[in-house]
Order: C-alpha cells, then sequence, then structure tokens
C-alpha cells in the first residue's frame, strides 16, 4: 500500500490518501465490487449505526489529513451516507488500523492475504 499526493503532477486534486498496491487483493477487492459490494456494504452502513459510526469517522479522518481537499475515504463528499470505492475503504483500514468498515470489508477477502503479498 502506498499514500498518495493530494494533487497529482498537473495539479488536480486526487482524493484516494491510500492505494493497494497488491495485484491481487486489488483483484480480490475488484471481484466484491463488481458483485455488488458498493451497493451492499452502502446498504449495510444505512441499517447498521455502529458501522455508519466508523464511516463517518473515518471520512472525518481522512478530512484531517487533507484539510485542502475537505473529501472524505476515496473522495466521499463530507455529507455522503455511500461508498464509492472498496477498495479506498480497505488500504485506509490496513493504513489506519481500528477503522471498522474497511476492516469488515478485508474479512470478506478469501483469503485476505493472498501468498504472493505476504511473502509467504
Amino acid at each position: 500500500m502506498t499514500e498518495q499526493a493530494a494533487f497529482d503532477d498537473a495539479g488536480e486534486p486526487f482524493p484516494t490518501t491510500f492505494w493497494l498496491t497488491c495485484p491481487q487483493l486489488v483483484a480480490a477487492i475488484s471481484r466484491l465490487e463488481a458483485a455488488g459490494g458498493v451497493e451492499r456494504w452502502t446498504r449495510r452502513v444505512g441499517e447498521n449505526p455502529e458501522l455508519a459510526a466508523s464511516l463517518e469517522r473515518g471520512n472525518a479522518e481522512q478530512r484531517a489529513l487533507r484539510p485542502e481537499l475537505d473529501l472524505g475515504i476515496g473522495g466521499a463528499r463530507p455529507e455522503a451516507k455511500t461508498l464509492k470505492c472498496l477498495h479506498a475503504h480497505v488500504a485506509f483500514a490496513l493504513a489506519r488500523p481500528g477503522y471498522e468498515l474497511g476492516e469488515r470489508i478485508l474479512a470478506e477477502v478469501d483469503p485476505p492475504w493472498p501468498e504472493v503479498c505476504s511473502g509467504a
């Protein structure tokens, strides 16, 4: 995983702070998204106050990390209660342990650490 600059080389905002670098983990999260994961997790956040609070805290932490952009995880607007990119939430959880929503999304990946990424 890497941490990205707030702006790209052309000076445009780059809202994703943490970026997954393991191709197998990226592919696994992409499969979750392709299977309706963004919508499913957005629904779960709407139905579960604990997950909603986790998202709110994570977005606030993201805005504190990047006050010049004033965006939540994955570029979400502060008032948004929807998810945009599961990859961004998983990367945030890996970079900032304790982000429960991202950790729960990561827990769906089986195995969460493919051998090629973990060096096993």
